[in-house]
C-alpha cells in the first residue's frame, strides 16, 4: 500500500525517550511561511467554521484537509510543515480549525470534542461539491486524527464525504486510557495542565453563554483533563459523564469500519497513551488499514536527523508520500 522505497525510521540519537521526541516535535520544528488564504464557513446551526487554505499547485492537483490536535489550529507549526510537504509533492491542502480555535470565540455555547464528526463530514462534504475532479484525501494529527478515523469508520461512503486516502499520527485511540496515563505520571500530569490551562480560558471567553449551562465552579475547581471533562466537555455535548464521552468517542472502536487505504503511525513511548491501549489487532484485521507501529517517536514527534539540534521530521515525508502515492 505504501510507496516503494519509504526509508525506515532512525530516531535523533540525541533525543531519547518519548518525552523528548514530544517536546522536540513542538519547540523544533521549523517556521514554515506559507501565503495562506482564510475562508469563513457558516455552518447549518448558526456558528462558523474557518479554514486555512495553503499553496495550490494546480486545479486538478489531490487535495489533502488537514485537522489538528487538542487545544491546536491550522497554523499551528506541524500544521504548516505539513502542508509544506504535501505542496513539494504536488498536493494542495486546507486546515480546519476547530470551533473555537482559530483565534476568536465560536458563536454557540458548543465547542469540539474527540468523536465531533459532523463539522469534519460537513467540510468533506463541501470540498467534494467545490472541486468533484480533485482527488480527496484527509490527515489527521492526535486528536484530529482520532476525529478522522472515527469519522470513517462510521460509514462515510453513505454520507458522501469520503475520501480516497486517510492517514493519521499519534492518535488517542483510547481515550480512557490516554487521560489515565497522562494523569499517571508527574511529567504526564505536565502536559494535561497545559491543555487544561487553555481550555479553561475558552470557557471563560464564553462565561455569559456558558453560565445557564454549566456549573462553573466546577469546570474551574477542574485539576485535571477527565475533571473537565467532566464539567463541561460532556454536558456541552450531550454526554453523561467523561467516561461516557471517552467510551463513545475512543476511534479504536471504529477501526473495523474503514473502507479506504489508512496509513497509521504511532510509537510505543508516546506519553499520551499506553502502549498496551494501541489496538494494534484491530488494524491488522482490516486491510484497508496499513499500521506502523514503531518503539520510539514520542507523540507527533518521530525526529530523525543524526546532528544535535538539526532534526529531520521523518513522520511528515512518509505521510505525504502515502497520500500522494494513493492520491496519484
Amino acid at each position: 500500500m505504501t510507496a516503494p522505497g519509504a526509508p525506515p525510521y532512525h530516531p535523533a540519537w540525541w533525543l531519547p525517550g518519548g518525552h523528548l521526541q514530544t517536546l522536540g516535535g513542538k519547540y523544533m520544528r521549523p517556521r514554515v511561511e506559507l501565503p495562506l488564504r482564510r475562508e469563513r464557513w457558516d455552518t447549518p446551526d448558526g456558528d462558523f467554521l474557518d479554514l486555512d487554505f495553503g499553496p495550490d499547485p494546480d486545479e486538478g492537483a489531490p487535495l489533502v484537509l488537514l485537522l489538528h490536535g487538542l487545544e491546536g489550529f491550522a497554523r499551528r507549526p506541524y500544521m504548516l510543515h505539513a502542508m509544506g510537504v504535501l505542496a513539494s509533492r504536488g498536493i494542495a491542502s486546507v486546515g480546519l480549525n476547530f470551533r473555537g480555535c482559530s483565534g476568536e470565540p465560536n458563536r454557540l455555547a458548543r465547542m469540539y470534542h474527540s468523536g465531533d464528526t459532523k463539522d469534519t463530514g460537513l467540510v468533506l462534504r463541501a470540498l467534494r461539491e467545490r472541486w468533484p475532479r480533485r482527488p480527496l484525501g484527509a490527515l489527521g494529527f492526535s486528536l484530529g486524527g482520532n476525529v478522522l478515523l472515527k469519522l470513517l469508520g462510521e460509514g462515510s461512503d453513505a454520507d458522501g464525504h469520503s475520501v480516497e486516502a486517510a492517514a493519521a499520527i499519534s492518535v488517542p485511540y483510547d481515550l480512557s486510557a490516554g487521560v489515565a496515563y497522562l494523569e499517571g505520571s508527574p511529567v504526564g500530569r505536565f502536559y494535561a495542565r497545559y491543555f487544561l490551562t487553555s481550555l479553561t480560558e475558552k470557557v471563560k471567553a464564553k462565561e455569559k453563554i456558558l453560565a445557564p449551562l454549566l456549573d462553573l465552579e466546577a469546570v474551574y475547581a477542574s485539576r485535571n483533563l477527565s475533571q473537565f471533562d467532566d464539567a463541561a466537555t460532556a454536558p456541552l455535548h450531550g454526554f453523561e459523564d467523561a467516561q461516557d464521552y471517552y467510551r463513545q468517542s475512543s476511534s479504536s472502536q471504529f477501526l473495523e469500519g474503514i473502507r479506504v487505504p489508512t496509513f497509521l503511525v504511532h510509537a510505543r513511548d508516546d506519553p499520551f497513551l499506553p502502549s498496551r491501549a494501541i489496538p494494534v489487532d484491530f488494524m491488522r484485521r482490516n486491510p484497508a488499514i496499513e499500521p506502523l507501529i514503531l518503539d520510539r517517536g514520542g507523540h507527533v514527534g518521530f525526529l530523525a536527523g543524526p546532528v544535535p539540534g538539526r532534526p529531520r521530521f521523518w513522520a511528515e515525508d512518509r505521510l505525504a508520500e502515502f497520500l500522494a502515492y494513493h492520491l496519484g
